[in-house]
């Protein structure tokens, strides 16, 4: 898909000067050749017919010969020339071309500035990805409470947005990835604007999509007609998630009591955050019930909107802790036949031949090593089962090419800590989304691709774990370096609100609805 601009514009059309150039050199070639052939043409004929004319005309031909030049002589020459001019005009033509439409200044004044088009495609992959996900985050609480066939169309298009999303955030990882690799930025530049103009215009198309439905979807939730009932829904949702902040705590209390620091870290404040989101559903639950109770049906939906937003965070924080729980226990319950499975198939490479085991040193020594250090980790007491379990994978990675690199979807030990890191990373962008940029969002989105249904190479596990971990320390960086934001007119908890992206602009823009970029804030006009 490429967006209108991209389609309605010629692709790289020469300059007209260059054209008219060209084609005068050209013109002059032929006009050239047309003058010039006939006489050589007619040159055979008279040389053979030279003994039977008299001196006078065998004399000057003579004469001619002598001097070394005759009219068919000159061809070659003219040609040559007319060839090199045509190149030059081509190649200035080329030139000209790249003035015109590269970022350059004099250029094409309606072509977007590549590092602008840069911009505007982070800025819309962002974007885009709060749309779909609070979308998501909405239409499982209408699904809730209306018929299916009533929410399907809409199910469509947020299904047909996240498909556009994750092309956008394909193509921005292979951006990345050639950067990384140090191309050359002055090379490749119209293929560097192909692929941006396609994140725009794919980004574009799924908000677009959100926004055209965003209105029939108002009408199926209903929240300004309904508030009443979707607040006893969101009360009694409210204290069950109350009670599992409670339980979080105590579960993260236990992990620190049997495995090694590191193993809780990803959850680590986790219990404190949801209890801030739930003060801030508590604010604006109390809120919609007054403007309720006052038959104000569009300030009621606006507040309790906000106070949904901030309970599927405050659920989700809460649940990531008694997910990672959950992971550890499987991790240190699959280590000891991990470890044995890799030091089988360590003792069988080394019982090769040593014509067969000579290319496998290096990789024997490296796997090796790594199980040598997870044994003693694991006997010398608490440790990081997840953790221990990635080194074994990678120990067995280093040998796929003796024993095989398959691992089943949705089995084998070697998943589990590279699931755990991407949910534990996409956990912490969504609760974080109002703070996280792009680029550990496309680390996310790549790690999710490569783990996706169907059988997954050992290799393609282990980078999919890598980028899980690396989308979370982006993520973590971001959150550093955009602070603590001030909680507007939000009241108790709106900090946090603003930074899970509950709210916009800092609070000034109202709860996040279903929709894309035009339509996401529309409840903000009531939101006071």
């Amino acid at each position: 898909m490429t967006s209108p601009q991209s389609r309605s514009r010629s692709r790289r059309v020469p300059s007209p000067m260059a054209v008219r150039v060209a084609h005068a050199v050209l013109g002059g070639l032929v006009a050239i050749g047309w003058l010039v052939l006939p006489l050589a043409g007619a040159e055979a004929p008279a040389t053979s017919a030279a003994p039977a004319r008299d001196a006078r005309v065998a004399a000057p031909r003579a004469a001619t010969a002598q001097d070394g030049t005759s009219t068919g002589d000159l061809v070659p020459p003219l040609v040559a020339v007319g060839a090199a001019g045509a190149l030059a005009a081509y190649t200035y033509g080329r030139r000209r071309r790249r003035a015109t439409t590269r970022t350059t200044p004099g250029g094409d004044p309606e072509l977007t500035p590549l590092p602008e088009l840069d911009r505007q495609a982070r800025r819309l992959l962002v974007e885009t990805d709060d749309g779909v996900r609070v979308s998501a985050e909405e239409l499982a609480l209408a699904t809730d409470r209306a018929a299916g066939d009533a929410v399907e169309p809409y199910v469509y298009e947020l299904r047909h947005a996240e498909a556009a999303l994750a092309a956008a955030f394909r193509l921005r990882q292979r951006l990345d990835e050639a950067d990384t690799a140090g191309a050359d930025p002055a090379e490749g530049q119209d293929e560097r604007r192909d692929v941006l103009e396609e994140i725009v215009a794919r980004c574009q198309d799924a908000g677009q999509r959100l926004d055209a439905a965003a209105p029939g979807f108002d009408q199926i939730r209903a929240l300004e007609r309904n508030a009443v009932a979707a607040l006893e829904a969101a009360e009694t949702r409210f204290r069950d998630v109350g009670a599992r902040i409670r339980a979080a705590e105590k579960t993260i209390a236990d992990l620190h009591e049997r495995y090694a620091p590191a193993a809780s870290l990803p959850v680590v404040g986790d219990a404190e955050q949801a209890k801030d989101r739930l003060l801030f559903t508590t604010s604006h639950l109390n809120q919609a019930r007054q403007y309720a109770d006052r038959g104000d049906g569009a300030k009621a939906a606006a507040h309790l909107r906000a106070a949904e937003g901030a309970l599927a965070q405050a659920f989700d924080l809460a649940d990531g802790v008694d997910r990672l729980a959950r992971e550890l226990d499987s991790a240190a319950a699959g280590l000891p036949a991990a470890i044995a499975a890799a030091q089988s198939d360590w003792n069988a490479a080394r019982g090769l031949p040593p014509d067969a085991r000579a290319g496998l040193v290096g990789r024997l020594g490296h796997a090796e090593t790594l199980l040598s250090a997870v044994r003693h980790e694991t006997a010398a007491g608490p440790h990081d089962p997840l953790d221990a379990l990635r080194r074994v994978t990678e120990a067995a990675a280093s040998l796929a090419g003796v024993v095989g690199g398959e691992v089943p979807e949705g089995s084998g030990r070697a998943l589990v800590p590279a699931r755990s890191a991407l949910a534990g990373a996409a956990c912490f962008i969504g609760t974080h989304r109002g703070a996280v940029g792009g680029e550990a969002r496309t680390r996310l989105a790549e790690a999710r691709r490569l783990l996706g249904p169907g059988s997954v190479p050992l290799s393609e596990v282990l980078r999919a774990d890598e980028l899980a971990r690396e989308a979370r320390r982006l993520a973590e960086r971001d959150v550093r370096a955009y602070g603590n934001p001030s909680g507007g007119r939000g009241g108790a908890g709106a900090g946090g609100a603003v930074l899970g992206g509950i709210l916009l602009s800092d609070g000034e823009g109202g709860p996040m609805s279903y929709g894309g970029p035009r339509t996401r804030g529309r409840r903000g006009a009531f939101f006071t």
